[in-house]
């Protein structure tokens, strides 16, 4: 899984200059450098919600200011419920107030929902201005960091207001994971299950067999596991930036997962959807004869050593998570499609990296999901 400590993952883009992803253990310490290198500006937004900056806040605003950086801290509440069109126009009124020209950086420190939300606002910022992306979420390093993708929720779905717009740099410590609750922890390892159950069999393999030390969050099989991640997804957005093709497979689980979501308000973590997610998919792939017997169960073993749970959370009904599968972004002509595989570490490939599925077979995969 990956060389170590200390490795750099170049990402193609054809949206900005191609970027690099450091994983290195202690590597915030060397972030006024890596900004001179790779992000310089005049002055620098650090975009962060309140539970993250309170962590680590104080130590960057202070790495930065050390070395003469100018750095101005704009915090919103944690949480997905953060993640809206008022939250963005939030920060974006407040950096306006402050003075923040087109020659600013935004650096998004935090999990997922702050590297999208800042993401997007640098996106939009005068039409467009530099972010860094400094993951602390274990979800964040091992994959929304990487790709490009920001935006925000809406009422009629997760994800369906936003803009790609790749970073200048991404830089994945991975001893700030020590930070989160091994509960956190297991979020994030959902996305490294996701990458080889569609990519690298014996990526799989290997993290189902460490994975009492990496939801301990130790050094060595950490960092291995988000650099073999990072490798993986980079090799796809690289190919395919903007989702036209390729980079579908790596929505595998997150089809029914938004729904979910969607459907109790986001009120369950993405990481538990995605995990509940990818066996509900492997279950549609394995009934319509596409994907092969066992994956399922191969997928909720693995899911249930990260203590997510296998069935539908309450207030998650069936109809209702159905009407929420046409907001989809890979929904074509009114029809609703899914990513599936053909065997565990590889996706089916019709016409196409996803399908039309008939509605009564997702419904039935459903229904047989509520708790009893």
């Amino acid at each position: 899984m990956g060389q170590g400590a200390g490795t750099t993952v170049q990402v193609s883009t054809g949206l900005g200059p191609d970027y690099a992803v450091i994983v290195e253990p202690g590597a915030l310490d060397r972030l006024p450098d890596l900004l001179g290198e790779f992000a310089p500006a005049h002055k620098y937004a650090l975009i962060s919600d309140d539970t993250v900056f309170g962590l680590h806040g104080d130590r960057v605003t202070r790495l930065l200011a050390g070395t003469g950086l100018q750095v101005e801290p704009f915090t919103f509440p944690a949480g997905e419920a953060s993640k809206t069109r008022d939250t963005w126009a939030d920060l974006t009124d407040r950096m306006l107030d402050a003075c923040f020209g087109r020659d600013s950086v935004v650096l998004a420190l935090g999990g997922g929902v702050t590297g999208d939300m800042a993401g997007f606002v640098a996106a939009s910022y005068m039409r467009g201005v530099p972010v860094v992306q400094i993951p602390t979420s274990l979800v964040a390093m091992i994959d929304a960091a990487v790709g490009g993708k920001t935006g925000v929720d809406t009422p009629a779905g997760k994800n369906l207001v936003g803009a790609f717009h790749p970073p200048r740099l991404v830089l994945a410590d991975p001893e700030l994971v020590t930070t989160l609750p091994r509960a956190e922890r297991a979020q994030g390892l959902v996305e490294a299950v996701k990458h080889g159950a569609i990519m690298d069999l014996p990526y799989l393999d290997d993290l189902e067999r460490s994975m009492a030390v990496l939801l301990e969050a130790e050094s060595e099989a950490l960092t291995r596991a988000v650099v073999r991640s990072v490798e993986l997804k980079a090799s796809v957005v690289s190919e395919d930036e903007r989702e036209a093709g390729l980079r579908e497979i790596l929505n595998f689980g997150h089809t029914l997962a938004h729904a979910i979501e969607a459907a109790v308000s986001y009120a369950v973590p993405h990481g538990s959807a995605v995990g509940l997610g990818m066996i509900l998919e492997a279950r549609l792939g394995e009934a319509l004869g596409i994907t092969a017997p066992g994956c399922s169960e191969r997928l909720r073993g693995v899911v249930r050593s990260l203590g997510i749970p296998e069935h539908l959370p309450p207030g998650a009904a069936p109809g209702e998570i159905m009407s929420y599968l046409g907001a989809d972004k890979k929904t074509r002509g009114g029809e609703v499609r899914f990513v599936l595989l053909s065997e565990l570490g590889a996706i089916d490939r019709a016409d196409d990296w996803s399908r039309p599925v008939p509605a009564a077979a997702v419904e039935e995969i459903l229904t047989a999901a509520v708790a009893t």
